[in-house]
């Protein structure tokens, strides 16, 4: 007669027996928007060769905030040049969603930043004779030919003033910078960033330029459009307290990264 005991295995639930139980795939993280290996770049000044970056390596994990810190003259803004190719490293590479693009070519280097990237400065940079949604409108307007622009012109106004709203501005949508403050400037700026929609945001001293009260409404606001538009951002910074906002933070010194530390916000 069969033991009792042989029959269990057919009786008991799947989670009894090791071999029935369902398996459980691991999570897949999404690969980086944004790689850096082994970046260096010198400047020549005269008869001198200054080392800036010194074998840099980068990783901007997808839909988060990664924070880069460091003191003035670490190298920040060279790398931030570099990864949005307004520049070319001296040796090592770039990828944006694994395709090299630090030796892509000139036409492929402008499509880039035209629409997969938006870039935000400490200072700003918007253009001083053009109206708050008119510098909103300017990259569609670059990325597209005269034809095609002016036949979405009236789709290209509206997204224009949607990406002002967006950022709590809309209401100075005819004003020019020069009667615009410093934090609704940086808040134009950031509109004009988000208009061809793109996936990465860099943003270079974002609040560099700023009082500590509009400085915080501007992280709170590039905070929203990570949590709620899924925009991956990579900012650069000095401060550490704007730093520890960040999901992740990585360290400059004297042209060397040290370290990537994920700091997950809840």
């Amino acid at each position: 007669m069969t033991a009792a005991g042989e029959f269990l295995p057919y009786f008991l639930p799947a989670a009894f027996d090791p071999n029935l139980r369902p398996q459980t795939s691991a999570v897949i993280e999404p690969p980086p928007v944004l790689q850096a290996h082994g970046i260096y770049k010198s400047y020549q000044k005269d008869s001198l060769e200054v080392p800036v970056l010194r074998g840099v390596d980068l990783e901007v994990a997808t839909g988060q905030i990664t924070a880069m810190v460091g003191r003035s003259g670490s190298g920040k803004s060279t790398l931030m040049h570099l990864l949005a190719t307004l520049d070319t490293p001296d040796s090592g590479e770039i990828r944006f969603n694994g395709r090299r693009i630090d030796n892509a070519s000139r036409a492929e280097r402008d499509a880039y930043r035209n629409r997969d990237i938006g870039v935000i400065f400490q200072f700003y940079h918007l253009l001083p004779e053009l109206s708050a949604v008119e510098n909103v409108l300017a990259p569609m307007m670059i990325g597209k030919s005269t034809w095609a622009y002016f036949k979405t012109r009236k789709q290209a106004r509206l997204r224009a003033e949607a990406m002002l709203d967006r950022v709590g501005l809309l209401h100075r949508a005819t004003h020019k910078p020069r009667e615009l403050s410093g934090g609704e400037m940086q808040r134009t700026a950031i509109a004009r960033s988000l208009m061809n929609a793109p996936s990465l945001l860099l943003a270079d001293e974002p609040t560099g330029n700023l009082d500590a009260e509009t400085g915080l409404e501007i992280l709170k606001l590039l905070r929203g459009l990570n949590r709620d538009d899924g925009l991956t951002i990579l900012m650069i910074t000095h401060d550490d307290s704007i730093a520890a906002t960040a999901d992740s933070l990585q360290r400059m010194k004297n042209g060397i990264t040290q370290g990537n530390r994920p700091r997950r916000i809840a």
